[in-house]
């Protein structure tokens, strides 16, 4: 029987993607392990190979195609003695999918599919969610929850493409479906809440009318970014706390390390060390060493700092694993290996997804200080200035001029409190600013 080959999930978040190219074309034979396919995600684009062996007998879904829903059917794979007349059901595959994807069109063209669907099934048999999509269910299925008073949109299907089956319905309890049942209304009602707060696109181009601008197109990047951020800015109670750090040793130091450094061909930046002394300071002080999980905080154990890296139409934050047990020179390696495959968009999740804080460096962009928003499930963040010549008082009372960085750390006001956060930020100042504790 011809297989399905599916959308592949390529990170724990990821819930549709663009099919940016096939590597193969119908009638091609391939083997395990074969490249398949291109396949964006809001972060990176990365290759799709073959799990089976077999004969592309359909492709799907065209390349260039975004917004193909995980699991949803891309192709069909022949085994031995079958052929393309073989393909039959398969051929639903793409309507059911259309289906799913109907309720993110426009509110003008949704009738049109809606009409569709009613004069292909049967009223009883396409449900839906408290989200407006289709739920895909066995008439058997369908019958049983019915009996037991089970509603559909709060079960998860073991079926192919989520589709609910016997199983998943007898094995449901009614009080444990019926719970989430009742909370889904205020749920579902958030986001068009949330919606409503602003004025609509075209709202905004009216108020434009008769003025020239360029409309750009928002890429799954942009789209995550503006989602997560805004969820984060919603939801996560920041606060800030704000330190002044003199650099004048750490540059001295720097610029000595380098002359020795250089027969190697490493040469260490001021954020290499901004690396470390966060990595420091998360072990000296443990209990800020930790994530948001909803329910719980998580203390995670090494130190894992993730860096903002600025690319085209977007930024990453690649983690830098263990940050707390690797020299200078080790960090600044690999800091520059993740930063030039992030502007290649070349990172696999598992580089960019962790971490337990996060640091924001606009100093070589000439800033002098700026508040970043926490990025969850991190309990914090540093927003990272330029250091500028500016005058101080010395120890002794006399006034001198030092570089000075203006560093501000956003924090989770969940699982970090007031003190915790100064004591930590006074570390990362500690570490900074006596430069070659960080080799001890």
């Amino acid at each position: 029987m011809p297989t399905e080959i599916l959308m592949p999930a390529l990170s724990p978040t990821m819930e549709e993607g663009t099919l940016a190219k096939w590597l193969v074309k119908e009638g091609d034979t391939v083997a395990s392990g074969d490249l398949l396919a291109e396949i964006e995600t809001d972060k990176a684009t990365m290759e799709f190979e073959a799990v089976d062996e077999g004969v592309i007998g359909k492709i799907l879904i065209p390349e260039g195609s975004e917004g193909v829903k995980v699991n949803s059917p891309i192709a069909v794979l022949l085994e031995d003695g079958e052929s393309a007349d073989d393909i039959g059901t398969t051929s639903s595959a793409p309507a059911a999918a259309a289906d799913e994807a109907a309720p993110a069109a426009s509110e003008e063209a949704a009738p049109a599919p809606a009409q569709a669907a009613t004069a292909a099934t049967p009223a009883p048999a396409a449900p839906q969610g408290a989200d407006g999509n289709r739920i895909f269910a066995s008439p058997l299925a369908r019958r049983i929850a019915a009996d037991k008073g089970l509603d559909l949109a709060q079960l998860n299907g073991s079926g192919p493409r989520g589709r609910i089956v016997k199983a998943d319905v007898e094995n449901a309890k009614p009080q444990v479906a019926a719970a989430p049942a009742a909370a889904a209304p205020a749920t579902a009602a958030a986001p068009a809440a949330a919606a409503s707060t602003g004025p609509s696109a075209d709202q905004v181009a009216r108020m434009y009318e008769g003025r020239t601008y360029e409309e750009v197109k928002l890429d799954g990047m942009r789209k995550t970014i503006a989602a997560r951020l805004t969820e984060a800015k919603q939801t996560v109670p920041h606060f800030y706390l704000r330190r002044d750090i003199q650099l004048d040793a750490l540059l001295k130091f720097r610029g000595e390390l380098n002359k020795q450094l250089e027969a190697r061909g490493v040469k260490l930046s001021v954020n290499d060390f901004i690396i470390k002394a966060c990595a420091l300071a998360l072990q000296a002080v443990p209990d800020a060493n930790a994530v948001w999980a909803g329910d719980r905080v998580l203390k995670m154990e090494a130190s894992d700092v993730a860096v903002a890296v600025a690319i085209e139409g977007g930024l990453f934050t690649p983690v830098l694993q263990n940050s707390d047990t690797k020299s200078l020179s080790t960090l600044s390696t690999e800091m520059k290996d993740l930063a030039k495959r992030a502007r290649d968009r070349k990172l696999a999740p598992h580089e960019y997804q962790g971490g337990s804080f996060a640091i924001s460096n606009l100093g070589m962009f000439g800033i002098d200080n700026f508040d970043a928003i926490v990025n969850p499930p991190h309990a914090g963040i540093l927003a990272v200035g330029a250091g500028v010549k500016k005058p101080v008082v010395g120890a002794d009372g006399e006034l001198a001029v030092a570089t000075v960085m203006s560093v501000t750390m956003s924090v989770d006001h969940r699982v970090i409190d007031g003190a915790l956060g100064a004591e930590l930020l006074n570390a990362i100042k500690d570490n900074l600013e006596n430069p070659m504790m960080m080799l001890a």
